[in-house]
């Protein structure tokens, strides 16, 4: 009786103690999370770090609240711009430093940074940039700085884009795996990987060529900049000249190779910065806390709809995923707001399903025949990103931004010899019709079988074209010769006639205020940002999950992520631009 009696007292100890942590957690992460006011003191100097990933819309961080170097809100990239654009104007700013430490950011978001910070430049404030390594495309973004610094004893890489491709088709031999695959599109190199042991002669052919026109802008870019020709720049690459900080210094790619102190030394007289002092930094998690950004006048608003990720069917509330339902109820709620009088439509996408994108296609149609759409490009409007993309009344694109990829295809696995010959496990059953298992993993398909699923992705790719002929009002003849599944760089897209413009977030945007003869409105933003405890309980395992994973395959995780990617294309028509490419 005794034992019980302590066991309860113990067990009740143990609730309660249980409890009065999950409380005080619940309160520390709400007093993180409550925005107290910051005050943004005189001779401020913003700091940006180029290593920071900026994803389309803010990110609301419950634990980095908590943590002392972690922060609470991670602004989104044209909020990141705005704030920039905001700290020109800004007499507590008076320069920005640029702590270059990697780059995750694609070729079309770091074009937008690198854009702000140009325009910064024409404030009269300074830029400053400093790195230890330097990675080609964070000096890209880099190079936009008055001065750019290198430690003595670090480096720049300077040698040029590539692109390589993983092909899984030995490894699904291995394991007796046999894919059944069916495209339209010559160029359409999604499904490569699982059927080639290298590129074909279309996919080089495009990868080429875009790759190209990528490395060209790059060079361009930092020409510019730094009052070098691109042939030049082109030839240091080539011969491999930069190896050392000094040859980095002798070719004029920095202005000099200083430690961090040196450069401190240095922001103190730019910033009016006593000696003893200490200099007021500004990181740009505070200064989004501090400063509050306009949102307009007037009662007319600009709906601004983020659609960032795979593009899937149904529901979904995870983060980097346009699921169909959800975007129709976003689309749907700007479309029947008689305030909103125009729809910015932000796509960062390399496609997905299919039908979801004739689905949001559909609904953005439906809006656009109440008022003006107009699309803006990130890093990837391709596949079903430019079926989502190709009705609006505009379409901007960065000349970097890849898009087109006009294509479908389908994946089925058959499974059948893997199971048996490598895990004893055999497949049998009865059904009540001929194609009741039609896309069964247990059995491969038949002939008749082949043919209806090619029919399938044949009537998907002709509506596909069909959707672009009539957004674009191009010849279908035309379509049919710029589609076949082919890659292309913004500038490409604009000579083809794809997209009406280059240009970033701002220029679409000034775009529609035209369209709706707006000359004062109102921004709103959509989808509205996640609940943060709500996200916090139910993205917590996942991302630890996610980490767990990433640390026990480490360079593996590469190989990992693409053959779950392929098994996620199973049984549905796809959309969707060839795996990540990586530079």
């Amino acid at each position: 009786m005794r034992f019980f009696k302590v066991f309860l007292a113990a067990f009740l100890a143990l609730v309660a103690f249980t409890g009065i942590c999950i409380i005080v957690l619940l309160v520390m992460i709400g007093k993180a999370l409550t925005s107290e006011k910051v005050t943004i003191n005189p001779n401020g100097v913003l700091v940006l770090e180029t290593g920071q990933s900026y994803k389309e819309q803010k990110l609301v961080n419950p634990l980095g609240a908590l943590m002392k170097d972690e922060p609470g809100e991670i602004p989104g990239l044209f909020q990141t711009v705005r704030l920039i654009e905001n700290a020109a104007d800004d007499d507590n700013i008076k320069g920005i430093y640029l702590k270059v430490n990697g780059n995750p950011n694609g070729f079309a978001s770091t074009e937008e940074l690198r854009n702000a910070l140009l325009r910064f430049r024409k404030s009269g404030k300074f830029v400053y940039a400093y790195g230890e390594v330097m990675e080609q495309n964070a000096y890209y973004l880099a190079s936009a700085a008055d001065k750019v610094y290198l430690n003595p004893k670090g480096m720049v890489d300077f040698t040029g884009f590539s692109s390589q491709v993983m092909f899984l088709k030995g490894t699904l031999e291995k394991l007796e795996i046999k894919p059944e695959i069916f495209y339209c599109g010559k160029f359409k190199s999604a499904t490569e990987p699982l059927r080639e042991t290298q590129m074909t002669e279309a996919n080089r052919i495009q990868t080429t060529q875009f790759l190209g026109e990528l490395y060209g802008n790059f060079l361009q870019g930092v020409g510019k900049a730094r009052s070098i020709d691109t042939a030049t720049l082109h030839g240091y690459a080539n011969a491999n000249l930069i190896q050392e900080p000094a040859d980095a210094l002798k070719y004029k790619l920095v202005d000099g190779l200083k430690y961090d102190d040196e450069i401190e030394a240095e922001l103190k007289t730019k910033s009016s910065t006593k000696a003893d002092d200490k200099i007021n930094f500004i990181t740009l998690g505070k200064y989004n806390t501090g400063t509050d950004l306009p949102i307009g006048e007037g009662e007319s608003k600009i709906a601004l709809i983020y659609a960032q990720g795979d593009i899937i069917g149904g529901e979904s509330d995870r983060d980097n995923t346009i699921a169909s339902e959800n975007y129709i109820r976003e689309i749907r709620k700007a479309r029947e707001d008689k305030k909103v009088k125009a729809i910015l439509f932000r796509v960062n996408s390399g496609g997905g399903s299919a039908l979801a994108s004739e689905v949001i296609w559909r609904e953005l149609s439906l809006a656009k025949k109440a008022k003006p759409v107009v699309v803006s490009m990130g890093d990837y409007a391709a596949s079903g990103g430019y079926y989502i993309s190709c009705m609006a009344d505009s379409i901007f694109a960065e000349p970097n931004t890849l898009t087109g990829s006009i294509g479908v295809f389908g994946v089925m696995f058959n499974m059948q010899d893997f199971f048996k010959n490598k895990l004893g496990v055999t497949f049998d059953g009865v059904k009540t019709a001929q194609y009741a298992d039609l896309g069964s993993v247990g059995r491969p398909l038949t002939e008749g079988e082949k043919r209806f699923i090619q029919n399938g992705v044949d009537s998907t790719y002709a509506s596909f074209k069909s959707r672009v002929v009539a957004g674009r009002k191009l010849d279908p003849a035309v379509v049919d010769s710029i589609a076949q599944g082919r890659v292309w760089s913004g500038v490409q897209a604009k000579e083809l006639g794809l997209v009406d413009r280059i240009g970033g977030i701002n220029e679409a945007l000034a775009c529609a205020a035209r369209l709706a003869k707006l000359s004062e409105y109102r921004l709103r933003e959509y989808p509205e940002v996640k609940d943060p405890f709500t996200k916090l309980m139910k993205g917590l395992g996942a991302d630890v999950s996610l980490k767990m994973v990433k640390r026990e395959l480490g360079a593996n995780f590469e190989l990992y992520q693409q053959l779950k990617d392929a098994q996620q294309m199973h049984g549905e028509i796809q959309a969707k631009m060839p795996f990540k490419y990586n530079f």
